[in-house]
């Protein structure tokens, strides 16, 4: 019944119903009139943007800042080496390459190449993209590598040897799919893919997870857990590994987005462990397990608040996985939010915001199962990222970076607390001329929402100033500052602003920022990101002649929505790989995992939201919008090419000025190779230029 009502709903109201969209066809992936759709779109684009006098120089300057050889490697400890994956000119798809941990921090590692990407594409005819590498914990040299075709996130699984440099003849090979492989031990992997034809969930997620051994067929493999194909997201296994040999194998079942189910796999024995449905399985260091919590959890006579971070005795889940005892380790105050959990052999590094400002504290266990805490003196106004931890030693690196500050890497000594800089990226940019403010905007409802400006030191507040406002906002993801040369090049040393705003939805202030624009509240998201648009207009910082917008995925519907909603308020629009069609997003692509987010057309009252905000639904003729630049990209398996699509063939309907760009290549981002990201950072510059720079 409330199926129906939704159908007649969305028809009602001149929605994108199936019996009444005339840009249905469009949703096809790569049929020949979708191609000739698109080829003819792309010609039109290419056309007026690439003959733009400023396109070749943007162009020029994005592949020198793309591939300069002085760029930050990041690091990644892979038995007690490190680990980087590297592109530059002479290496477009990449190289894996490992060195010592002492030869990484000298000036000049000497780095040896184990998979040249390249080399392996251009041997097996493949357009290969590096997904990532997983080491077996017995021999450590034995590894899985992910390698995507073109960037989508659908992955073939080769077994590969690192002290060979050869894949295994007759190894593990897991042909394409959304899958997840873990090891169990050096000849055994625990498999989540789709089994046999049909076996996934409604957004192409595998929920049955098998046991697999060294020689076996993959028809012989063993189940060992399944979900539902009516889950949000899918089913995978689980390793922790701490002291004393203690391993853990777990399997999370995802109903929802944000729902896990968790069950411990010991043997042939499973057993359901007793953890709150919003919570997230962070590591194990020693022998206790840490969990972080996106909702309160009460536990005998002790609540533990959203947000917090606690630990579980590893011996006791096992023995009574029904029953568990939690103990905090890191809980958030007012204006706090949990980032990121990394473990080194004993201890556990935390970073975490402070209204927006990046924190770091390094978390020892004590006996009784109480933890101390020790701050690290990170610089203040900056995004601290914990880059990766040593799980057998005492090392942690973390990246401490800001819009004008181009990014260092730290070593934290976990044992002593010693935080010192090991490597800094060169500047890419004079920031002296410029500085980084943390501004607040007046939503609708009175919320304060902070956003980041980074501008010219002697800027004039006469409403002139062309400025980029960037938002996001959505799955508790929070927008902080990154330094980017090609934004320091392309715009900032040309007159630019440029803005980031820290809208609800996203995860700045903890799971509660985000729960307060979910589902059908996320109008308030939509009215914080417009706050900051007026704010930065009040203050005479710019005016929407001079202002545009940008925003990808999940931003790219914010900027759908800004653009239906409030046309008036920007003179560029530049919607990257978006969700634009809300009221057919649960059948495109991935779109049925993200109901716990956006909410279901099968739900009356979230359907009826749905089409309220839905961009394609919601632009009009006889208004006057902004020329959007849109594009995606033909290999996007997450979000899907079609509604940027959808959204552009209807503006031309009703005769309103777009550019559309679609590659062929480059999955759920703005490229996989050099080439690749500095043709669409070329383009989308290029754009903002013509539209907020003109001449």
């Amino acid at each position: 019944m409330v199926v129906a009502l939704a159908a007649v709903l969305v028809t009602a109201c001149g929605g994108s119903a199936p019996a009444s969209d005339p840009n249905l066809w469009l949703e096809e992936l790569d049929s020949p009139r979708v191609q000739a759709w698109v080829t003819g779109e792309n010609e039109k684009t290419l056309g007026v943007l690439e003959q733009d006098s400023r396109y070749a120089g943007n162009l020029s300057q994005a592949l020198e800042l793309g591939s300069a050889p002085d760029r930050l490697p990041t690091p990644t400890f892979v038995d007690g080496m490190i680990g980087n994956f590297w592109q530059d000119t002479d290496h477009r798809r990449g190289i894996w390459r490992e060195t010592t941990a002492t030869d990484y921090e000298s000036p000049q590692p000497h780095w040896r190449t184990v998979l040249d990407l390249d080399a392996l594409a251009a041997a097996e005819g493949r357009d290969w993209v590096w997904k990532g590498i997983d080491c077996s914990p017995a021999t450590r040299t034995r590894c899985l590598v992910q390698l995507s075709d073109g960037g989508e996130d659908a992955v073939t699984i080769r077994e590969f040897d690192r002290a060979t440099g050869q894949f295994v003849a007759g190894g593990f090979e897991l042909e394409r799919g959304k899958q997840y492989a873990t090891w169990v031990d050096d000849d055994t992997l625990l498999v989540s893919r789709e089994w046999q034809a049909g076996e996934k969930t409604a957004s192409g997620y595998p929920y049955i997870v098998k046991r697999v051994q060294r020689g076996q067929r993959l028809d012989q493999a063993v189940e060992v857990a399944r979900g539902e194909p009516s889950d949000g997201l899918g089913t995978v296994a689980l390793r922790l590994d701490g002291a004393a040999g203690r391993r853990l194998t777990l399997v999370v079942r995802r109903p929802s987005f944000y729902e896990a189910r968790v069950t411990l796999v010991d043997g042939t024995r499973t057993a359901a462990v007793a953890l709150p449905d919003k919570a997230d399985i962070e590591g194990m260091v020693g022998d206790r397990v840490l969990i972080s919590l996106r909702t309160e959890w009460t536990s005998g006579a002790t609540t533990f608040p959203s947000g917090s971070l606690v630990a579980l005795n590893a011996d006791d889940l096992a023995a009574d996985p029904g029953n568990l005892l939690p103990a905090p380790v890191w809980s958030p105050g007012p204006q706090d939010a949990l980032r990121q959990v990394v473990t080194t052999h004993d201890r556990v590094v935390v970073t975490s915001l402070s209204d927006v400002r990046g924190r770091a504290a390094i978390f020892t266990p004590q006996p009784g199962g109480t933890w101390s805490a020790a701050p690290v003196p990170v610089p203040d106004l900056m995004t601290v990222d914990a880059v990766d931890a040593d799980s057998r030693g005492d090392t942690a690196y973390l990246s401490v970076t800001s819009l004008v500050t181009p990014t260092t890497l730290w070593r934290l000594d976990a044992d002593d607390g010693r935080f010192d800089p090991v490597k800094s990226a060169p500047a890419r940019f004079d920031s002296s001329r410029f500085v980084v403010e943390q501004l607040k905007a007046t939503s609708s409802d009175g919320t304060q929402v902070p956003y980041f400006i980074v501008r010219a030191a002697d800027m004039r507040y006469d409403g002139t100033n062309p400025t980029i406002l960037w938002g996001y906002g959505g799955f508790g993801s929070s927008a902080l500052q990154p330094y980017s040369g090609v934004l320091g090049r392309l715009w900032l040393e040309r007159g630019g602003v440029y803005v980031i705003a820290n809208i609800r939805g996203g995860g700045e202030y903890g799971p509660s920022w985000h729960e307060a624009a979910r589902k059908t509240q996320r109008q308030k998201a939509f009215d914080d990101f417009a706050a900051v648009g007026r704010d930065l207009m009040d203050r005479r910082i710019t005016a929407p002649r001079h202002l545009g917008i940008q925003g990808g995925s999940n931003g790219g519907l914010l900027m759908g929505v800004e653009f239906t909603q409030h046309p008036e308020m920007w003179n560029a629009v530049n919607i990257q790989i978006p969700l634009l069609d809300m009221v057919r997003y649960e059948q495109i692509a991935a779109g049925a995992s993200w109901v716990g987010e956006y909410g279901t057309v099968a739900d009356e009252a979230e359907a009826e939201f749905l089409e309220s905000i839905s961009p394609y639904a919601q632009v009009r003729s006889g208004v006057r919008y902004p020329e959007p630049f849109i594009w995606t990209s033909t290999r996007d398996d997450r979000v899907g090419p079609q509604h940027a699509r959808k959204f552009a063939a209807r503006l031309a309907e009703l005769g309103v000025p777009y550019l559309f760009y679609e590659p062929t290549q480059g999955g759920h981002g703005g490229g996989t190779t050099i080439d690749e990201q500095a043709r669409t950072s070329a383009l989308e510059y290029t754009y903002f230029q013509r539209r907020l720079m003109p001449g």
